[in-house]
């Protein structure tokens, strides 16, 4: 008995034992909650090779609610308004709620707008949108700093009146091939519920990384210097109509000190330009990357694209680097590039027609240093990254990859309208051209 009793003690310890060492139960992925993991939490790396593939199209499936659908197209309808050149007269549509699907993963209570400028003033569903992952964390807590795969905002561009659908992408390429700041960017099929329980095929939209979300830290190694979006009259850094306004700041808001852009204007157009241009060209270079814009003038210039600076007051971000304490040129939204242009055309090699509107281009170019700085930065570019052998490579390549879901694009949906390959063919022929006319004028 006595041994019996010692038995059951014996085992009872045992028990005890074993169950307070045990591991964790094993729950199979399928079980597991996503919050914590790469795809969908804060605290990891911007995942850069699931989000800009490049060698495949992703799919995303965007579904709204009916409801949420309605409200959304009311509020463009609102924000649009009626006439004016483009964009939103009334401010930038609000975000609505929808929920994404990608990879076999879903997003919830994801925000999501509406953007653009002339693009949203097309006769056509195809909009370029904006997303926000965590737009509706007050509302909904368990959604706190929700990423997708890293990236807290990103954007769709609907590759606007652009039947070959690379331009958006070819120009970004080039620029960071050259090593001018540029975001990264990728092509999606992008599928959409309006509420109704069935997806429209909505077409293949380039996405883009935001700048001031994971771009800089990307490229900079650091996003703590103060990042502008410019657009206005006060864009231009002429002293005619400028104003600090019009340079918003998209880092460092709370502290709003826009001084640092007020310093380069001034060197910008310091008297010494004239009466002692070595100073000058000093201390232009003491708080503006002057080479690093004459490298991307170099690049915007052979690909010929108009609608930035130059041309328009937008489409370029600002971005003072503290690791050198300059203040930098980065591009943005380039599907205008590879034609002639409108409003006056892309800018010849020369930039001639440039007049003191655009300081930053005609008193550089016009110093003779600088201008030699440029035309080697445009040999250098044809002879690499634009050489012709390399173009027609990379134009192939991502005709065979686009040409199935670029022709299965419908009307309503699409700028392609059935032009897809002669459109590609005209970037191989454009390629040609450029090539040449950059050799006539740095010979």
């Amino acid at each position: 008995m006595k041994n019996l009793k010692l038995k059951s003690i014996l085992f009872c310890l045992i028990t005890i034992i074993l169950f307070s060492c045990k591991k964790e139960v094993f729950i199979p992925d399928e079980e597991k909650d996503i919050e914590g993991t790469e795809s969908h939490s804060n605290g990891f790396q911007a995942n850069y090779d699931v989000v800009f593939n490049q060698v495949k199209i992703n799919r995303l499936n965007i579904i709204f609610t009916a409801q949420e659908w309605q409200d959304m197209q009311t509020d463009l309808s609102q924000k649009r308004g009626g006439g004016g050149p483009g964009g939103f007269p009334t401010g930038n549509p609000d975000y609505f709620e929808c929920e994404i699907n990608f990879n076999g993963l879903t997003w919830n209570h994801v925000g999501i707008r509406y953007k653009g400028n002339s693009s949203i003033r097309a006769n056509n569903n195809k909009l370029p949108l904006r997303f926000d992952f965590d737009q509706w964390e007050y509302e909904y807590p368990e959604i706190a700093d929700q990423r997708f795969y890293g990236f807290k905002e990103l954007s769709l561009s609907s590759n606007y009146n652009d039947p070959s659908l690379m331009r958006e992408k070819s120009a970004a390429d080039l620029f960071r091939n050259f090593g001018v700041p540029a975001v990264r960017t990728a092509f999606y099929e992008v599928y959409i519920d309006e509420g109704t329980g069935t997806y429209k095929y909505y077409g293949v939209y380039t996405m883009t990384e935001i700048v001031f979300d994971t771009f800089l830290k990307n490229w900079f190694g650091s996003k703590n210097g103060n990042c502008y979006k410019p657009d206005g009259n006060g864009a231009r850094f002429s002293t005619n109509g400028f104003t600090l306004n019009d340079f918003e700041q998209k880092t460092n808001e709370e502290i709003n000190d826009r001084s640092d852009i007020q310093e380069m204007f001034d060197q910008l157009h310091a008297d010494t330009r004239i009466s002692n241009p070595e100073e000058w060209k000093k201390n232009l270079e003491s708080v503006f990357d002057v080479n690093g814009f004459l490298k991307y003038l170099a690049v915007n210039n052979t690909i010929q694209n108009w609608d930035t600076y130059g041309r328009m007051t937008h489409n370029f971000y600002l971005y003072h680097d503290p690791n050198d304490d300059l203040i930098k040129w980065i591009t943005w939204d380039n599907n205008e590039a590879f034609q002639n242009g409108k409003r006056g055309g892309s800018l010849s090699f020369e930039m001639t027609e440039v007049s003191d509107n655009w300081p930053l281009i005609s008193f550089i170019i016009e110093d003779s240093e600088y201008e030699s700085i440029y035309k080697n930065h445009i040999k250098l570019f044809i002879e690499s990254s634009f050489e012709n052998n390399r173009m027609t490579n990379i134009y192939n390549t991502q005709e065979s990859l686009l040409n199935i879901s670029a022709n299965n694009e419908v009307s309503g949906y699409s700028y392609v309208n059935g032009q897809f390959n002669p459109a590609v063919q005209t970037l191989r022929s454009h390629n040609v051209s450029r090539l040449n006319a950059a050799q006539n004028y740095i010979q």
